[in-house]
């Protein structure tokens, strides 16, 4: 197994050559080590340049080991799901060698590690490196925005949204430190557009949702807590004179949806928590990257794209990736209180009334955070609710593949419009 390695030389070209290495690797002076079962291949780099050669332990080297049944899934044309580096790192599987590499430096250049494991991997991959939305030009796309005033624990909080279509109205939430610029497909999608009023909105401190003007934000720690995401979409709802909504929500929103439908029975006659799970856990120190001054938004915008399925286009990846880094800083970690601390419904998800507002959860499967598992288990604590695993994508199933996930949606959305009916 130790003979998976790739050539030392030969790797270190293929980054050499590689675009997307070449930005991320910009100002390193060290290298990446990486330690295949009992053989070594990497690459050295001198302020941001290239060359062959496996570095020694030292400052400014990355050195990863771990035995070569760990790797081999990692290489395969399409990874087999959570065969992706930052899994594996994160669960302890694969070692920072003897603890020489420096946990910081791993932040900073997590987006040239990310690549170099993509760069392992064997040819034939069926990622789609191409779309295509060709149409005449100039042209509009569906949706409109417009701001709307909230009044949220006595704050006047300016909100954002933009709709499109007719018919059930149907809120949709962003994942954590992101924005609704996730839902653009979905717009498009006259499936849904002709039967619902589609309505995706900024959380407070996200995307065109700007800060409020009376407090002194900028001198406090920013951390979502469920009591005030709850009011969001039931403000927003209320001031727009929305009667019974649908909420679909993926990752925070998926956690929110289920919450809703708990603790707001009947507010929504549908939820769909995309990627939703009874409780998530886990320690936010582990993810000191995501807020840390030596650390550039693209390290934990790049860390999504693991989040995704190797086989999703692979524009509407980057895509993904680009809404991560385009965030206010401290929106994503704040955010990640709520879903890692906040948020536990699990001795109480039993109460939820599917007959007042029917539940629906939705899991992808290369999803290593709300994961297939912990759906099936939501599904199974809450009587009358439905369960979807979407086989082909992952924590973004509505920006990394809209095309796949609307074979998975819209039977859903026949389901909720019926109850209309």
């Amino acid at each position: 197994m130790s003979t998976i390695a790739p050539d030392p030389i030969e790797f270190a070209a293929a980054c050499a050559a590689d675009g997307e290495m070449r930005l991320a690797v910009r100002y390193w002076t060290g290298g990446l080590r990486l330690g295949i079962g009992e053989a070594w291949t990497g690459f050295t780099v001198a302020d941001g340049e290239i060359t062959a050669g496996v570095p020694a332990e030292g400052d400014g080297v990355i050195a990863i080991t771990g035995p070569a049944e760990l790797w081999a899934p990692l290489m395969e044309p399409v990874p087999p799901r959570y065969a992706q580096i930052s899994v594996l790192l994160a669960l302890g599987d694969m070692g920072l060698q003897r603890g020489q590499t420096d946990p910081l430096l791993l932040w900073q250049y997590l987006p040239a590690v990310e690549r170099a494991s993509e760069l392992l991997r064997a040819p034939g991959g069926d990622r789609p490196t191409k779309v295509d939305e060709s149409g005449p030009l100039p042209r509009h796309d569906s949706p409109v925005g417009r701001y709307i005033h909230l009044e949220i624990d006595g704050v006047d909080h300016r909100i954002y949204y933009e709709e499109a279509g007719s018919g059930i109205p149907l809120l949709c939430q962003h994942t954590a430190g992101a924005n609704s610029l996730q839902y653009r497909h979905l717009f498009e999608a006259a499936e849904i557009t002709d039967r619902f009023r589609l309505i995706a909105y900024d959380l407070p401190y996200h995307g065109k949702s700007v800060p409020p003007v009376q407090p002194r934000w900028w001198e406090q720690e920013y951390e979502l807590r469920g009591e005030f995401l709850r009011q969001v979409p039931l403000a927003l709802a209320q001031a727009l004179g929305l009667h019974q909504p649908v909420f679909m929500g993926c990752s925070v929103g998926g956690l929110l949806a289920l919450e809703l439908a708990l603790r707001h029975p009947g507010e929504f006659r549908a939820v769909i928590a995309l990627e939703g799970t009874l409780h998530i856990g886990g320690n936010r120190e582990d993810f000191f990257g995501f807020w840390h001054p030596q650390v550039s938004n693209h390290s934990k915008a790049r860390m999504m794209e693991g989040l995704c399925s190797p086989t999703s286009p692979e524009p509407y990846v980057k895509e993904v990736s680009q809404v991560y880094s385009a965030g206010w800083p401290p929106a994503f970690s704040g955010d990640l209180f709520y879903y890692m601390e906040d948020y536990d419904i699990r001795d109480r998800a039993g109460e939820i009334d599917t007959s007042a507002t029917a539940v629906h959860i939705m899991n992808g499967a290369y999803d290593y955070t709300g994961t297939v598992e912990a759906g099936r288990e939501a599904h199974l604590a809450i009587a009358g609710s439905t369960h979807t695993e979407m086989a082909d994508v992952g924590h973004f199933p509505m920006q990394e593949n809209p095309e796949a996930f609307l074979r998975y949606l819209l039977p859903i959305l026949d389901q909720i419009e019926a109850l209309e009916n």
